[in-house]
């Protein structure tokens, strides 16, 4: 579907990275995208491919992922509407790390790689890249830590926790519904589907969370904030 450059500006500022941007260097950026539509499990791109952008969800969400020696697919990162993605290979100039793929028909905006390096000539737009950067490392040490020195109990609510307020999106207000399948958030921590099972139920007889098809609900924030608090 066709967006107006109004329509785009309002989604995409839902985003607390992009909206924190001058409005300035927000319209630079949704001047020069151009808006790509991607079917449910299509590759936006694949490990190993070459910079092709720099990418904006309109619509929809993808999955960045990765497949391990033995086939598993471990879910890295939820990437829902208004969050950017995929800066990384066009600042360093190596090959993409992971996969990136549409979890459902999904519009994107695509910067591509010539106009990026325009805007990074910007001042502006090269210390949002900065803090953008910044957000992604704290994010990957969470994670690291999580699996070094947390139970299996406590990083699954840590990511609920997460999912809640977008994953990588991390909005200040979190929402009380989050979906996702129990599939996928087991490929999100890396353990069975069977152990996720036994942690979702332990969460549901506690009255924390409440379980449908691709649904989960929070039925106590407050309950489910103090498990993930715990070490």
């Amino acid at each position: 579907m066709p967006y107006s450059k109004s329509e785009m500006l309002k989604t995409m500022s839902h985003n607390p990275w992009f909206a924190g941007l001058p409005l300035s260097e927000r319209r630079a950026m949704l001047a020069v995208a151009d808006v790509v539509h991607v079917h449910a499990g299509e590759m936006l791109y694949r490990k190993g491919d070459s910079a092709a952008g720099f990418f904006g969800v309109l619509a929809g969400a993808f999955k960045v992922s990765s497949v391990g020696e033995d086939g598993r697919e471990g879910i890295l990162s939820v990437v829902e509407q208004g969050n950017w993605f995929g800066e990384a290979s066009l600042l360093d100039g190596l090959a993409r790390p992971h996969d990136a793929t549409a979890m459902h028909n999904s519009d994107v905006l695509v910067i591509s790689p010539p106009a990026f390096a325009r805007l990074m000539r910007r001042n502006a737009f090269a210390r949002g890249m900065a803090g953008l950067l910044c957000s992604r490392v704290r994010a990957l040490y969470g994670l690291v830590e999580d699996a070094m020195l947390r139970s299996t109990r406590t990083r699954v609510a840590r990511r609920l926790l997460a999912l809640t307020r977008g994953d990588a999106t991390m909005a200040p207000k979190a929402r009380a519904s989050v979906l996702v399948s129990q599939e996928a958030l087991a490929m999100m921590l890396g353990i069975t589907r069977q152990t996720m099972s036994r942690e979702l139920k332990d969460l549901v007889r506690a009255g924390v969370v409440k379980l449908s098809y691709c649904r989960i609900d929070i039925v106590s924030m407050a309950a489910l904030e103090l498990r993930g608090a715990s070490a």
